[in-house]
Order: C-alpha cells, then sequence, then structure tokens
C-alpha cells in the first residue's frame, strides 16, 4: 500500500477525481457523482476567452503593433546624436562614469568611437535623426522619441525577456497575453494575438517573447509565416472536405464542453477555442495575408512585395491585420547586434526597416487607424560609447538607449529624455522599461498596478512592483 501511494498518488500524475472513480472497487463513484453534481452546477459553460471586454477606463488605444528590433539599435547611429562623442573620438572614457560598470563582452575601459553617420533636424518638431532614416524623417512630426530608455539587463534573452514580459525570468506572460487578457479580441476570425519574424535569426528569446506564462495559453501569440499557409498544417490534407471536418469538430466540441462543465479547467476552454479558431481561419487567415488586393501604391509605399517574406511584408499585414480586429501584432526583426562592422550593418539594416517602419505610421493615419493603434519601435537595450570590433563597433548598453512611438494617445512631434554628453547615463527623464509598460497598459484603458492574475499564492502583473506614467508623452 505505501508503495502504492508512493507512485501512483502523486499530485502531478493522479487526478483526485480518478482516484475516486477508480479505487476502492469503484466505491469512489458513488460520492464523486454528487461532488460532480454539484460542481457541475456551478461551474461555468463554455464563454469565448477572446470575446471583446471594455477597458476599465476611458482608452485612447484598442490595439498594439509593436517593431522589436532584436539584438539592440545603436542609439548613436540613430536618434542620439553626440557632438562630444565625437570630438573625443578615440580617447579612453572618464574613469569616474566607468566606477562599478559592467559591459557585456568590452573592456569598460575601451576607447570612445563617435557617431558614424550625420544627423540633421526634421519637420516642425524639429526632431534630431541620422541620414539613414531618411522615410522616419518624413513622418517626424508624428513620432514621440524617447532618448532615456534603462533597462536591467545586458545580453540578449533577459534583455527580450525584460521588454517582452517585464521580467528577466522565462515562463512570464508576455505583453501580448497580458492585452489579450485585459481586452480580449475583436476578431472571430483570426488570433488575437499576432507574431511575425524577419531578419538574420530568430529573437534571442525565443518563444518566451510571446508566450502567456501562467496565463491560460489562449493568450500566446500565435507565429504567423510571411509565405504559404500563414500557420502551418492550415489547409486541410487529401480527403479530407469542409463538411466533414465540421461534423468531427463538432462532436470533439461536444465533448470537451461536457468536460469543461465538469472540470472548470480555463485549459479546456482554451482547447475548444483553438480549434474554431483554426476552422475559421481556413478562409481567413489566407484572405488576410494575401497582399495581392493591395493598390500598387500602398505596396510601392512599404517596400512590400506579395510573395516574398521581409520586414515591409510584415508591417503592411500588421495594419490588416489590425483592420480586422486583431489585439496585438508583435514584428520581430533580430539583425541589430553590431558588434563590428557597425557601418555596414546600421546601414543595410535601416534598408530593410525605415521605409517600411515610417510607412505603417502613414498609412495608419491615412486609413483613419492611428489615433486608435499604438505603434512601438525600439529594441532591448542600446550600444556602448565604447569601440568594439576594431573602429567599427559598440557592446550591449543598458543605461541609456533610444526608441520612438506613435498613435494610440502618444503626444506627437516630440523628443523626450537626453543622456550626458558621452550618451553613457540618462541625464534627463530616465524611462525604465516598466515605466514604458505601464504608459502602454495606461493607453490602452488599465491601472497597471491593477490589472493582476493570482497564481502560486500572490497576484502578479506586467509591471511587477515596479512603474510609473510616462506623463510627457501622454496626448
Amino acid at each position: 500500500m505505501k508503495h502504492f501511494m508512493q507512485n501512483y498518488l502523486s499530485p502531478h500524475l493522479t487526478a483526485r477525481r480518478w482516484f475516486l472513480q477508480q479505487c476502492g472497487i469503484g466505491l469512489g463513484s458513488i460520492a464523486m457523482a454528487d461532488l460532480l453534481a454539484r460542481e457541475a452546477a456551478a461551474a461555468p459553460h463554455y464563454q469565448d476567452p477572446l470575446a471583446p471586454k471594455a477597458a476599465p477606463h476611458p482608452a485612447k488605444a484598442k490595439n498594439v503593433i509593436l517593431l522589436f528590433m532584436g539584438g539592440g539599435p545603436s542609439q548613436f547611429e540613430l536618434f542620439d546624436n553626440k557632438p562630444t562623442l565625437s570630438r573625443l573620438d578615440g580617447t579612453l572614457p572618464p574613469a569616474e562614469i566607468l566606477a562599478g560598470y559592467r559591459a557585456a563582452f568590452i573592456n569598460p575601459n575601451s576607447k570612445l568611437l563617435g557617431p558614424k553617420f550625420p544627423f540633421q533636424k526634421h519637420g516642425e518638431s524639429g526632431a534630431e535623426l541620422s541620414d539613414r532614416l531618411p522615410h522616419l524623417a518624413q513622418v517626424a512630426d508624428d513620432i514621440c522619441i524617447i532618448r532615456s530608455l534603462k533597462t536591467d539587463a545586458f545580453n540578449h534573452a533577459p534583455a527580450q525577456l525584460m521588454m517582452s514580459t517585464g521580467t528577466q525570468q522565462f515562463g512570464r506572460p508576455s505583453m501580448g497575453s497580458w492585452v489579450t487578457y485585459g481586452l480580449g479580441s475583436e476578431s472571430k476570425n483570426l488570433p488575437a494575438y499576432v507574431v511575425f519574424n524577419s531578419g538574420n535569426k530568430g529573437p534571442s528569446a525565443g518563444a518566451g517573447n510571446w508566450n502567456s506564462g501562467f496565463l491560460p495559453t489562449v493568450h500566446s501569440g500565435v507565429e504567423f509565416r510571411s509565405g504559404g499557409d500563414p500557420v502551418l498544417y492550415l489547409s486541410n490534407p487529401p480527403g479530407v472536405d469542409e463538411q466533414l471536418q465540421r461534423t468531427t469538430l463538432d462532436a470533439v466540441n461536444a465533448i470537451n464542453r461536457r468536460q469543461l462543465d465538469l472540470m472548470g479547467d480555463p485549459e479546456i476552454a482554451t482547447r475548444i477555442n483553438s480549434y474554431e479558431m483554426a476552422f475559421r481561419m481556413q478562409s481567413s487567415a489566407p484572405e488576410a495575408m494575401d497582399l495581392t488586393q493591395e493598390p500598387q501604391h500602398i505596396l510601392d509605399q512599404y517596400g512590400a512585395e506579395p510573395g516574398k517574406a521581409s520586414f515591409a511584408n510584415n508591417c503592411l499585414l500588421a495594419r490588416r491585420l489590425v483592420q480586422r480586429g486583431v489585439r496585438f501584432v508583435q514584428l520581430f526583426h533580430e539583425s541589430w547586434d553590431q558588434h563590428g562592422g557597425l557601418t555596414g550593418g546600421i546601414t543595410n539594416n535601416c534598408k530593410a526597416t525605415d521605409q517600411a517602419a515610417a510607412a505603417l505610421v502613414a498609412d495608419l493615419k491615412q486609413q483613419g487607424l492611428l489615433d486608435e493603434t499604438l505603434v512601438i519601435w525600439g529594441g532591448e537595450f542600446g550600444r556602448t560609447p565604447m569601440v568594439q570590433g576594431g573602429n567599427d563597433g559598440r557592446d550591449h548598453h543598458p543605461n541609456s538607449f533610444s526608441m520612438w512611438l506613435a498613435g494610440g494617445g502618444i503626444k506627437p512631434g516630440i523628443t523626450i529624455g537626453s543622456t550626458d554628453d558621452l550618451g553613457f547615463n540618462v541625464a534627463e527623464d530616465p524611462v525604465h522599461v516598466h515605466d514604458l509598460h505601464a504608459t502602454i497598459l495606461h493607453l490602452l484603458g488599465f491601472d497597471h498596478k491593477k490589472l493582476t492574475f493570482r497564481f502560486q499564492g500572490r497576484d502578479y502583473r506586467l509591471t511587477d512592483v515596479h512603474g510609473n506614467l510616462v506623463q510627457q508623452i501622454l496626448a
């Protein structure tokens, strides 16, 4: 008996109902029948876990498009012009700023490296941008630039998790999962949360960037492909027609709904939703992903080519998805880790992304969607003012970096925050990643302290126990 208890009653292996039903020569079924009758009366019948919900407070934004520049774009070559750094190029940094500083891969005493590209001011706002961003310069008055971001991590996977989930640990819900948990989705035929990948490789933190963590798995991001079926195995195999699939699905869902009524397990609701969503997506997803429906001038505006996977295609697809009610679209472009080859790498990355990102802002505005769609551009951290890789690279730098935002309640045509003369530390208006998350949730109608989920005996939230609103960027 002791051996039986040790091997078969592990809480990880055996459910309480199984024990009552199967053990004691089935006598436990008598007691279980009464228990199930009571629980079934109280258990929730199936409700769509992604049904749209009203935000608790007035919201500026309804949807989010996150352009995640994986690898850490160099702020010095894009947004944060430093004449003093140019003047001191090739000299050692002051000893006082290096006290207690940890670099990821270089000796902190490496020489300073001035910005590689010239800057100019643009628009009525006078936004100062590198000449590598000629298209973004055309929408300078529609964006808000933050030059004073800070994070806690200086290696890619932890820093990407920090930006995506608010923590450096795997297993926590991503920002998109929190948003769909709080707001549901306005699309019945597409996932609430869609992810695209482009660039040289996938993100360092992998699916941890869009996982639902301890939230029900229905809130995980769904990775779409830019070519072929948007999701693998979306098309029916030979010999399976729509009627056969519908009949089979109805039978499976009937069993799952019965089990949901008995157990009340949210993962069963996730399973039902997934089956139904997959069935509807067989017609809706190919239509949403068909860029040949777009007029040629829109394709040219983005630099998109139907059938060719690219960041440009993904940006246009993001617009098409939010038009169809998708709540959160996350685009990863993992190409910005220039430890060497900085000049050529930044130039190539900007050629691949600048036109499409600017076109997304302009197109959303033209379509009347920018006011309700929050667009965010940025990476997991910045780069050092010190050189790496001979004379053409920079190391990871969490102390200060830049991002831009547009639409969805963001004040346009402003630049906030500043760094010291060398761009080493934030000098004015620091914005931690937790502050950014708090502000994003605020724009969607949430108090970040109250959007919580109880797990392992405590209430968790995206911002953990941190976060303050960045009031300066709110329209």
